[in-house]
């Protein structure tokens, strides 16, 4: 069963589905299931507000320290071919030259 969205209308969490439609049980607004899974749509930013896909380039803005690696990323470091995680928006996953694997924020990135 797919969790229940918050109402658009209360934003509270007292709904529930009746065939194609969501309900609130708190102001009895109706809207489509359709709808909701729309506005439940992952949305990855970079730093600048630039929307971020799967398969782009990004750019490390500043250095950081790489847990388990003696080798920090520098500013300016590529990540090609980067991977979403998840239902997750603030983290993506990639690999640098010199290090595979890595998960990074994207409070730290730019879109290259």
């Amino acid at each position: 069963m797919p969790t229940a969205p918050a109402c658009p209308q209360c934003t509270l969490d007292n709904t529930y589905v009746d065939g194609a439609q969501w309900i609130c049980a708190d102001c009895g607004y109706e809207w489509s299931a359709e709808a909701a899974t729309a506005d439940q749509a992952l949305v990855v930013r970079d730093v600048n507000g630039n929307v971020l896909a799967a398969g782009e380039t990004v750019t490390v803005i500043k250095d950081l320290k790489v847990k388990g690696s003696s080798i920090p990323l520098k500013q300016g470091t590529v990540i090609r071919n980067i991977r979403l995680v998840e239902d997750d928006a603030e983290h993506i996953e990639g690999h640098s030259d010199k290090i595979k694997g890595l998960v990074l924020k994207t409070c730290f990135l730019r879109k290259a």
